[in-house]
């Protein structure tokens, strides 16, 4: 591995649960660090107390900032703030005669047999109607009267509002309203304003306008938590993952583009290391301590570009990401009837019950009653002052209390079984959504698990879905944080045309895509990015005339885009409408510098004697029996371990189930590969089984799901 000039780089992934560190010396040496993202009487910022932590300085001593080059990072600040609705109290202006566009919305019924529609709150907490309109082409219907509107701005302004988000009418073709409304909130004194032509300058009030809404409520968690860690960092460069899997300069990153921030790191880690190991497709399996994150890469990321997150519409491009509520702190209940998994989460404060904090059961206490995770080679970073290990005694009193109360005569460890089976079976599922549904043959790729907890439920998971290969990097337990240090730095820019493709043809392509590189040029060059490290790619969003959904294609010769447009859509749709124009929705570029941090990815420990276990432990499968035990760090390149076994490490644990085998491969990862076939599970019964009966249920309705 070569050396790296002027000092540490600190790659971070503030996670719900975990906060993990990848940190690089100068000498080029990686150094891995987990803590907990919330423990309030040791630290305010998990990610600074990180940092702290790897350099191994005191409480009251000063970050030598002088030896820290780049700090690059995933936050979840974002996400949680849009979850929990504790973003900034933010004030909507919107055309009059539309207040009420944002709630009205699209009529959407995402539980379809719900019988009590549930909406979710609303982001705005204050509604002013603007008097002005625009037509369809931007021409000015109505003039705007800034004297009532600025009225108004003053008073929201003296009830406490600072954050304004500003949408309206058809502002996308000609924002000289937008421009006037900002100008006077501006003048006003409102720290943030967002306007929807800048935010998401692209058709469709309502994505648009959530789009813009969405920003201003979270841009200001966002810029405090920014200042918070560079007044902490001063003079470091800091950079910061969007969630369309780049970085950007601390100053560049907004609301709109921090939703998924941390798990596309993830997404960039497990395409970069799958490469590295030679593979071309793979299906990201990332569970942690909050929820699971899943995702399929086949040689170049999918990205969404209208996304629905936490009950809001977001158009800006995202890692196409599917999560799944089940992840190591998702709490374990029977509801009298069934045995539930989620969707509730332990977090990190106060946590699963082996954290010894009087959390609830999780996932995780699961893994430990079964002996999957073995709390005397688990961090002990638990308990009062963080150096306390896993709590495998209380763990085993409150399933024994559990097994007494749910009384069906499973004992504690065969009821931790069935929560474990409900788990993976949501997390399978999940996989299917983002592979299967979308026409791809799952058993033909890989699943590459990362994740402080996917390693225990790889094998399970594969054999739900029937793959029978498993890719498992050094760093899987951080790989969302070793993520941050391989990605690039990326600047997109996209507008809206509406025009069929005949009539533009490649010039009107290329003369409305010509500003759109040079501003994301300006903003690269602002963060010192030289331009022979830039790649332009430049997009067409394509679609039918009078349908709603775009395909993306690389723009170049008519010919060629219509060609690769039928090809794309007829996978995804299964027909073609050939009697309907092809229409340019809008065009995007996106550039790309290319990181230089590639740390190698080759092992050099080879196995000079025989391969021995580190200990014998007990672990339940179908039984208790005594298995091998190994340290990752023990391992050398052609190590093979049986199933049953447990490879433990610093960051994770993995679990080899029974019929599978690992082996470690010349770049120091582990390959699992399944040795047996699977044993046909036995038929289903008219025995009421409280985990069958929400393994059906769950079952039944995604079949329902799927049909309505």
């Amino acid at each position: 591995m070569t050396s790296m000039a002027g000092g540490w780089e600190f790659w971070i992934d503030r996670g719900g649960t975990f906060t993990d560190v990848v940190a690089r010396r100068e000498d080029g040496a990686l150094l891995t660090h987990k803590l907990l993202s919330e423990n309030p009487t040791r630290y305010d910022d998990a990610a600074i107390a990180g940092i702290r932590e790897v350099l191994e300085l005191s409480d009251d001593a000063p970050i030598p900032v002088e030896q820290i080059a780049a700090v690059k990072m995933g936050t979840t600040v974002a996400t949680n703030a849009l979850l929990e609705r504790k973003g900034e109290p933010t004030v909507l202006v919107i055309t009059r005669g539309f207040a009420d566009a944002p709630r009205i919305a699209y009529q959407n019924r995402p539980r379809i047999f719900a019988r009590q529609i549930e909406l979710p709150d609303l982001l705005h907490s204050m509604v002013i109607e603007a008097t002005e309109r625009l037509d369809a082409e931007g021409g000015v219907v109505t003039p705007l009267d800034p004297g009532p509107l600025r009225d108004q701005l003053q008073a929201a302004f003296d009830r406490g509002f600072r954050s304004v988000a500003v949408v309206l009418m058809h502002a996308f073709r000609n924002p000289a309203h937008e421009v006037r409304i900002g100008e006077l909130a501006h003048g006003i004194g409102f720290t943030q304003v967002s306007l929807s032509h800048e935010v998401s300058p692209l058709m469709k009030l309502v994505a648009r306008g959530d789009t813009t809404i969405v920003d201003a409520y979270l841009t200001p968690i966002i810029r405090r938590y920014v200042d918070q860690v560079s007044n902490a960092l001063p003079g470091v460069k800091c950079q910061f993952m969007r969630s369309s899997g780049g970085l950007t300069e601390a100053h560049h990153f907004r609301g709109k583009d921090a939703i998924l921030s941390g798990p596309a790191g993830g997404i960039v880690g497990m395409a970069r290391t799958a490469a590295a190991a030679g593979l071309t497709r793979v299906i990201g399996f990332d569970m942690g301590g909050t929820s699971t994150d899943v995702s399929h890469f086949a040689g170049e990321f999918e990205r969404s570009y209208d996304t629905q997150v936490a009950g809001v519409r977001v158009r800006a491009p995202m890692m196409n990401i599917h999560t799944v509520a089940a992840g190591g702190g998702s709490i374990l209940q029977f509801d009298g009837q069934r045995y539930r998994v989620g969707p509730g989460s332990a977090g990190a404060d106060p946590g699963p019950v082996a954290y010894g904090k009087g959390g609830p059961l999780t996932v995780t206490d699961a893994n430990v009653m079964l002996g999957r995770i073995q709390p005397a080679h688990f961090p002990a970073v638990f308990g009062g002052n963080g150096d306390e290990p896993l709590d495998a005694e209380r763990v085993a009193r409150s399933f024994s209390e559990l097994a007494d109360r749910i009384d069906d005569g499973r004992p504690p460890e065969e009821v931790a079984v069935g929560f474990l089976r409900i788990a993976v079976t949501n997390m399978a599922d999940a996989i299917k959504k983002i592979s299967v549904q979308r026409g791809h043959d799952v058993t033909r790729y890989t699943l590459s698990t990362f994740g402080g907890a996917g390693g225990q439920h790889a094998c399970a998971v594969a054999d739900a879905l029937g793959m029978t290969q498993i890719l498992i990097h050094p760093f899987a337990g951080v790989l969302s944080a070793y993520g941050m240090g391989l990605a690039d730095v990326t600047a997109t820019r996209e507008t809206a045309l509406e025009a069929p493709l005949s009539e533009l043809g490649r010039a009107g392509l290329d003369a409305a895509l010509s500003p759109l590189v040079e501003d994301a040029t300006l903003e690269l060059s602002a963060q010192g990015v030289p331009p022979e490290r830039v790649q332009v790619a430049r997009r067409a969003h394509l679609k039918y005339g009078g349908t709603d959904t775009a395909v993306q294609v690389p723009c170049g010769e008519v010919e060629d885009m219509l060609e690769e447009f039928e090809r794309l859509y007829r996978r995804r749709f299964s027909f073609l409408m050939p009697e309907r124009p092809v229409v340019v929705e809008a065009v995007s570029a996106e550039l790309t510098a290319r990181t230089e941090s590639h740390p190698d990815e080759v092992a050099s420990k080879v196995r000079a004697g025989v391969l021995a276990p580190a200990s014998r432990v007990r672990m339940y499968t179908d039984a208790w029996r005594e298995v091998d035990l190994f340290h990752r760090e023990d391992l050398s390149v052609g190590d093979v371990v049986q199933g049953p076994a447990v490879i433990a490490e610093a960051n994770a644990t993995t679990v080899v189930d029974p019929g599978w085998q690992a082996q470690v491969t010349e770049h120091g990862h582990l390959m699992l590969r399944r040795t047996e076939a699977r044993t046909k599970e036995s038929g289903a019964t008219t025995d009421v089984d409280p985990v069958m009966l929400e393994l059906f249920n769950n079952l039944f309705m995604s079949i329902a799901e799927q049909m309505g």
